[in-house]
């Protein structure tokens, strides 16, 4: 079963301003961070509850080739995602 992916404003705009950080550094570089958050998005649609819950109803997914991570939740037949951070940088989003 595949389920439908939802990705918040707040997450769209992490996702923009990260594609643009490696944008500015070398286009190509951007070509593989969006091809490695695709491949992520593509294995939570096939499989969601591969991940286990780090706390409250969220899941924590990490891209393979750069440091960054997809915080998601499941509701029904979809996939809710809620952000997308570096996993280096000091935030909110990285204390557990």
């Amino acid at each position: 079963m595949s389920y439908k992916i939802v990705i918040l404003e707040e997450a769209k705009a992490d996702y923009k301003e990260s594609l643009l950080f490696y944008k500015n550094i070398n286009p190509k570089l951007a070509v593989r961070f969006n091809d490695s958050f695709k491949k992520s998005i593509a294995f939570i649609t096939k499989n969601p509850f591969q991940f286990q819950i780090k706390y409250d109803d969220v899941r924590i997914i990490f891209f393979r080739t750069f440091p960054y991570a997809i915080q998601y939740s499941i509701y029904e037949n979809s996939v809710i995602i809620k952000s997308i951070f570096h996993t280096s940088r000091d935030s909110d989003l990285n204390v557990f």
